[in-house]
């Protein structure tokens, strides 16, 4: 039987972050040099394959840190944890590595010297998601408000509209973001914002190679998991640049191929914890199945690399 032809997009940037990379690695470090089981503070990135991964290589994965013992090391995940968790952790006298993405970290250190500054912080971000918690954990308990939409705005209590700074969680979708920055500054014109924004260059990358792919797409795949911010986001994405059926998948046996009847073109990304592994189980899944002729959509080349921490580098 002949196959239907098939134009498959592929975006680049996709997949891994360097932070993603660099908290995955974080792991495997500490088990090569402690044995195992490490035990990892929340997924060390929002991926099931990768956890799974981890975890039969010996990291133990917990939510907080009252599961841990005190004599095996602690990794914090990528996502950032409140001040309170490494200052339990010290007061246990447990090992513990940090792996927060330094992009998040900026963010930390952000709202810290605001506040030292005497403003009042506001976070942009998603209620829950363990790097809004983490953010706002810089910060006593209530310094931090938190605003999701730009209706929030209008309904936030502040102590001096002349006395406040915002940041933003970093895997937020650029549009809605700079929809609540321009309520932000019209409510409070004083307010200060960060240098650069807060978003980081991957979920800005990924997201723009989904806006110059989309119109070209009938459909639109996105491998990642379903806690995933940066992967959600990429789904609203596609779907608002043009794309009529854009949907998450976490792995190739979760496409709905009846909804992909009669479709002439699909377009592939991935969020910035799914691995390329994946990725290609996704294509290779359209390959048996249709024609193929692959097609790049590159909107911006990534060689963004951060350090492990000292504690790796230095002879043990």
């Amino acid at each position: 039987m002949t196959k239907q032809p098939l134009t498959l997009y592929l975006a680049a940037p996709r997949g891994f972050c360097a932070g993603v990379d660099r908290a995955i690695k974080i792991v495997e470090m500490a088990l090569g040099k402690w044995g195992s089981p490490v035990y990892v503070r929340h997924e060390i990135v929002h991926n099931k394959f990768v956890v799974d991964g981890l975890r039969e290589k010996g990291a133990v994965f917990v939510e907080e840190l009252s599961e841990c013992p005190d004599d095996r090391p602690v990794i914090f995940s990528a996502h950032g944890v409140p001040k309170s968790v490494p200052s339990a952790a010290q007061a246990r006298n447990m090992i513990y590595v940090d792996a927060t993405c330094p992009l998040v970290s900026k963010v930390h250190i952000e709202a810290q010297r605001h506040a030292d500054n005497g403003l009042q912080m506001i976070m942009i971000g998603h209620a829950g998601h363990p790097e809004t918690v983490g953010t706002m954990g810089q910060l006593p308990p209530g310094d931090v408000l938190l605003v999701e939409t730009p209706e929030d705005v209008q309904t936030i209590e502040v102590r001096d509209p002349e006395r406040l700074a915002y940041v933003t969680q970093t895997t937020l979708s650029v549009d809605d973001t700079a929809g609540i920055v321009a309520a932000l500054k019209a409510r409070f014109p004083a307010i200060v914002g960060p240098h650069k924004e807060d978003i980081c260059y991957a979920t800005t990358n990924r997201q723009e190679a989904v806006k110059a792919m989309a119109p070209k797409c009938d459909a639109m795949l996105v491998v990642g998991a379903p806690n995933s911010s940066n992967s959600k986001r990429l789904v609203e994405v596609g779907a608002r640049a043009g794309c009529a059926y854009a949907q998450l998948v976490q792995r190739a046996d979760d496409i709905d191929w009846r909804a992909l009847e009669g479709i002439g073109s699909i377009g592939i990304t991935a969020g910035a914890s799914a691995p390329e592994v994946l990725i290609d189980e996704v294509v290779d899944a359209f390959r048996a199945r249709f024609d193929v002729t692959e097609e790049l959509v590159e909107t911006a080349v990534e060689n963004v690399e951060f350090k492990v921490p000292r504690i790796f580098r230095q002879a043990s």
